[in-house]
C-alpha cells in the first residue's frame, strides 16, 4: 500500500471511529507523530495532541513532541505528574511498563472533560505486538484506541508517511523511557534517571551517535550503540574523555556492549 493510501486509510479511520474531540498521545516519536498528522487532517480542530511529562521522560523527547505538534499545526496540551510517586512503578518488576501506561491513561483521562474529549488514541502499531509489551494491557483497559494497529500499518510504512510529509522525527530511532535502562528488580530513582540521561547525552555529543542506550548496572555504565554506528566509538581520545565524563556523572566504570543495541536485553530479574 502506498503512503498516500495509508494516510487516507488513517484519515478514514478517524472519521468512522471517533465522535467528538480526540486526544492523541504524542510521545515525541515518529509513530504518534503520524497518528497526530492523520488526526489533524481528518478532524481539524477536534484533534488535540497531549504529551505527559511524567519525570522519567528525557527532556529531548518533550522538545521533540513540542516541535512535531508545531510542524503539524495541531493544538498541544502538556500535562505533568510524577511517575516516581507510584511504588508499583518504582519497584521496577517485569510489569513496570504496565504500571507506566496505566498511570498515563489515568492522567490523560482527567483532562477529557476539560477539553470535551470523547476518544483517546496512541501510536501503537502492527510491529509492536511482536515484542514483549505489558503496557498494551493497560492501554486496552483504558479503552485507548490504536489506529495504526487496526489498519495493520507497521514501522516501515510509518516512516515513509513521515518522510513524505516532512515530519522532523521521520528517521528518529525508536526510544523508550529512561527507566528501561535500569534492570528489573532494581528500584528506580530520580538520581539514577538523571545519571542515565546525562550519560546518553555525553555519548551522543562526543561521538555524533543517534542510537544509544546507557544501561545502569550500579557502578557500571554499559553502553549500547546501534551496530551501524559502532565504528564511531573507535577513537581513543574520545573514549578517554567519555570515561572521565561518566565518572564525573557518578559511574565508576564504563563498558561498551560489543553486540550493540538490542531491544529487551534487560528483561532479566536481578537478585
Amino acid at each position: 500500500m502506498s503512503n498516500k493510501e495509508n494516510i487516507l486509510q488513517l484519515k478514514e479511520w478517524f472519521k468512522k471511529n471517533t465522535k467528538g474531540n480526540v486526544f492523541i498521545a504524542l510521545s515525541g516519536g515518529v509513530d504518534s507523530a503520524v497518528v497526530a498528522l492523520a488526526a489533524k487532517k481528518a478532524l481539524g480542530k477536534k484533534a488535540i495532541a497531549i504529551t505527559a511529562n511524567y519525570k522519567t521522560l528525557a527532556l529531548f523527547e518533550l522538545e521533540d513532541a513540542k516541535r512535531v505538534a508545531h510542524e503539524i499545526g495541531i493544538k498541544h496540551v502538556i500535562i505533568e505528574y510524577n511517575e516516581l510517586e507510584d511504588e508499583n512503578f518504582v519497584k521496577n518488576d517485569i510489569n513496570r511498563c504496565y504500571y507506566c501506561r496505566k498511570s498515563l491513561g489515568e492522567n490523560i483521562k482527567r483532562y477529557e472533560k476539560e477539553y470535551q474529549v470523547t476518544d483517546i488514541v496512541d501510536g501503537t502499531h502492527s510491529d509492536d505486538i511482536n515484542d514483549y509489551r505489558p503496557g498494551l494491557k493497560a492501554i486496552r483497559e483504558h479503552k485507548i484506541k490504536s489506529p495504526l494497529l487496526e489498519k495493520k500499518i507497521g514501522k516501515k510504512e510509518i516512516r515513509e508517511i513521515a518522510r513524505r510529509y516532512n515530519i522532523s522525527v521521520a528517521n528518529k530511532p525508536s526510544n523508550s523511557c529512561l527507566a528501561s535502562r535500569i534492570p528489573y528488580g532494581n528500584n528506580i530513582t530520580q538520581e539514577k534517571l538523571k545519571k542515565i540521561e546525562k550519560a546518553e547525552e555525553k555519548v551522543k555529543e562526543l561521538f555524533n551517535i543517534s542510537h544509544v542506550r546507557v544501561r545502569d548496572h550500579g557502578e557500571i555504565a554499559r553502553i549500547e550503540i546501534g551496530r551501524d554506528e559502532m565504528e564511531k566509538m573507535f577513537n581513543k581520545l574520545k573514549l578517554y574523555q567519555l570515561d572521565l565524563e561518566l565518572k564525573n556523572i557518578g559511574f565508576k566504570y564504563a563498558s561498551l556492549d560489543l553486540y550493540g543495541y538490542g531491544s529487551g536485553k534487560l528483561i532479566v530479574i536481578n537478585d
